[in-house]
Formats: C-alpha cells, sequence, structure tokens
C-alpha cells in the first residue's frame, strides 16, 4: 500500500493510521526518547499551570492572544476596573489542566505520525503587540485546542467564523502575520470523545493581523466604549429582552448595559436551566431575582 504523504491536509488520518497499528497488534514504536520528551512536557504543563498567573499592571491591555475579541471587550479591559474580580471555580482550574495537558498529547501524536513540529512556545511581535505560539507544523503556523463537543463541532464544520467568542480567528491571523505564513490552523481535540480535526480558514475568514492591531490601538484610547458586540434578543413572546449567550461570561456585562431598565440596569432571574440577564422587563417573569 502505498504511504500517505506527510501534509496538512491529511494531518489526522496518518495520525489515525498510526494508532491503527494496535488494532493490528503492531507496536507505534516509541522511543525512549520520545517517552522522555513527552513526559517533560507534560511535567512543563503542569508546573507551569501550578501557578498564579498575575497580570502586570504596567503592560498592555493588548496581548496576541486578545486581538480578536470584540473592540467593545477590549476597550473595557483596558479602561474599566471591575469593582470586584471573581475568581475561576475549582472546577474551571482542573478543566484548564486537562486542557492543557491533552494538548501536549496531541503534539506528541503529530510528531509520531512523523511530522515536523518546529518554534513551540515562540515569542512573536507584530506593531509592538507580543504573544506565544503554539507551534509551528511542517513550516504553518498551527494552533492546538481542546475542545467540548459543541465547540469541536465549530471546527470540524468550518463554522467558526459565523461564530468565534474567544477571537481564534483574529489570534492566528497575529501569528501568521509575525511569521508571514497564511496556511495554518486549527488542530483540535474533542474532549470527551477524542476526535480530531484540523481546521485550516479560508483567507477571507481571517482579519489582516497587522491591521487590526493598529485599529485596536486607535480604538483602546477613544473616551466613549464602541458599539456593543451583541443586541440584546427575545426572551420568550412577552417582550422581555435578554442578554444573547456569547454576553454570559464577559466581566463587564452589568457595566456595559448599566442603562438598561430605564436606567437599573440588568436585572437576573435565576431560572431551573440557569441564570437569565434582563435588559428589558415588560413582563415581570415566573423566577427569582438575584442580585449578582
Amino acid at each position: 500500500m502505498k504511504k500517505n504523504k506527510k501534509t496538512l491536509d491529511n494531518l489526522v488520518n496518518n495520525i489515525y493510521n498510526k494508532l491503527d497499528n494496535l488494532n493490528n497488534e503492531k507496536s507505534l514504536g516509541i522511543t525512549k526518547k520520545q517517552a522522555d520528551e513527552f513526559g517533560k512536557a507534560m511535567s512543563t504543563a503542569l508546573l507551569e499551570w501550578s501557578k498564579p498567573h498575575k497580570k502586570d499592571p504596567k503592560a498592555s491591555s493588548l496581548r496576541m492572544s486578545n486581538i480578536g475579541i470584540p473592540d467593545r471587550k477590549l476597550w473595557y479591559e483596558a479602561n474599566h476596573k471591575l469593582d470586584s474580580v471573581h475568581g475561576h471555580s475549582p472546577n474551571t482550574f482542573i478543566k484548564f489542566l486537562y486542557g492543557h495537558l491533552l494538548e501536549e498529547l496531541v503534539l506528541m501524536l503529530v510528531k509520531l505520525a512523523g511530522y515536523e513540529v518546529t518554534d513551540q512556545q515562540k515569542e512573536v511581535v507584530v506593531e509592538g503587540v507580543k504573544g506565544h505560539m503554539d507551534c509551528k507544523i511542517n513550516g504553518e503556523v498551527i494552533d492546538v485546542k481542546s475542545a467540548s463537543p459543541f465547540s469541536f463541532k465549530k471546527f470540524k464544520e468550518g463554522t467558526l467564523a459565523s461564530n468565534d467568542p474567544f477571537g481564534y480567528l483574529g489570534q492566528i491571523a497575529g501569528y501568521e502575520a509575525a511569521e508571514k505564513t497564511n496556511n495554518g490552523g486549527f488542530l483540535v481535540i474533542d474532549k470527551v470523545t477524542g476526535e480530531l480535526c484540523l481546521y485550516r480558514p479560508d483567507e477571507f475568514d481571517k482579519v489582516d493581523g497587522k491591521e487590526r492591531i493598529k485599529h485596536l490601538k486607535k480604538t483602546l484610547k477613544k473616551k466613549k466604549p464602541p458599539p456593543r458586540c451583541h443586541d440584546p434578543i427575545p426572551n420568550g413572546s412577552s417582550g422581555n429582552m435578554a442578554l444573547p449567550r456569547d454576553c454570559f461570561y464577559c466581566p463587564f456585562k452589568f457595566e456595559c448595559h448599566k442603562n438598561s431598565n430605564d436606567g437599573q440596569g440588568l436585572r437576573t432571574f435565576k431560572y431551573s436551566r440557569g441564570l437569565t440577564y434582563l435588559t428589558k422587563v415588560v413582563r415581570e417573569p415566573r423566577a427569582e431575582e438575584v442580585t449578582v
């Protein structure tokens, strides 16, 4: 049988074919050196995860990892201090950890399949904004992600551009601007099933990394915030209006909508399915109103 060429287009198939050797009672041929390198990478990920990451107050609010985030949210990050800072829950810290470990696992599989992995955690700078790229695979910038089944579907089906709340497309555009490449993408593992996919966005789905940074630098200096990232949506047929899902985890949602409900601000109601944030109340919900 003719072996598949080591191209990015057949990266996932080549990884799967390598692992299929186990079904054929063949060893994967992992060497002691490869095992030690993998163990070292896992150790580094664990140690980095275990340290608190304090933000330098003098550091720029712009980073390569956030240039794809909507303008308004970035403006608040740069110009508005929260009255209180809510930390992550213990289970969220656990989720962060196995996300880091899974990403190291994915890169080990890439190397095992015979691909060239270079520039891991290389620091890059574009228009004064710094970032650390995950790696290059066969010379192209690749961002490695672990994702829930819901998020994985967006990568697998190529619909990320229509729903990219974390700004992944802007982030990779920044790395590619630094490296002067344009055929990279995202290598993603489903946290639940272990399925892999490689999503390489079309050129028209990416922003111009340099121009995006220039735009943001001007935007963050303005005295007033840019337009809202998302408009409120109907909450049932009562006439009530609520925040869309993309706004739920934004730490600035109360400040952003402080003039809603005739100046009262967001009103929060606790339903069995979770919290709902209303920007306009026409009919009082049959749910407990809570103070967040």
